[in-house]
């Protein structure tokens, strides 16, 4: 099953970068229940299994295009980040003092803070994309136009995906121009 949830990862993570290329320049914001993954519910069964997996395939698809991650916490550490300490550097982000532990962070935060080399807890982040794998309500970590992502796989192991790209909001007015997606201005 391990390999069957990397991959999964790997599948919906390649399809949000079809959606939205993201570059050294950008942030991906990771919320990740291993519990729903596993077929339980938020919160009750957190997998140290599956959130190796998890993470095997999101460093996997990370290497390739150079982006940020970030990985969500629980509720009980107020939804802080777990990110590289490079990461802090590149976007001026406020690092906090916790450890995340499956109890206190969650299976996936804890994992990923033990897992990833300089790893540090950060309060929050706006991210250029995201991916919620499990209901774990990412958006508060998401720019503030948040696009939709349709996944056509639906799930990892047994939680449910929700994904989204974000874009430059459109001020002005009848009078305005702007540089829609694909367009390069004259």
């Amino acid at each position: 099953m391990n390999r069957e949830i990397r991959d999964q990862v790997v599948g919906v993570t390649e399809e949000l970068l079809e959606a939205m290329p993201l570059t050294s320049r950008h942030l991906l914001v990771m919320g990740v229940s291993t519990s729903e993954i596993v077929g339980r519910r938020i919160g009750t069964f957190g997998s140290d299994e599956a959130a190796a997996a998890v993470l095997e395939g999101a460093l996997a698809v990370q290497s390739r295009h150079s982006y940020h991650l970030a990985f969500q916490c629980c509720e009980h550490l107020n939804r802080a980040l777990v990110v590289k300490r490079m990461t802090v550097e590149a976007f001026g982000l406020t690092e906090v003092n916790a450890i995340p532990v499956p109890r206190a962070g969650g299976a996936m935060a804890s994992s990923v803070f033990r897992r990833l080399p300089e790893a540090v807890l950060v309060e929050s982040v706006q991210a250029d994309a995201g991916i919620d794998i499990g209901s774990t309500l990412i958006g508060m970590h998401l720019k503030p136009v948040a696009v939709p992502v349709r996944p056509t796989q639906k799930q990892v192991g047994e939680a449910f995906v929700t994904m989204a790209k974000t874009r430059p909001k459109l001020i002005g007015g009848a009078r305005a121009v702007y540089v829609l997606e694909g367009d390069k201005p004259d």
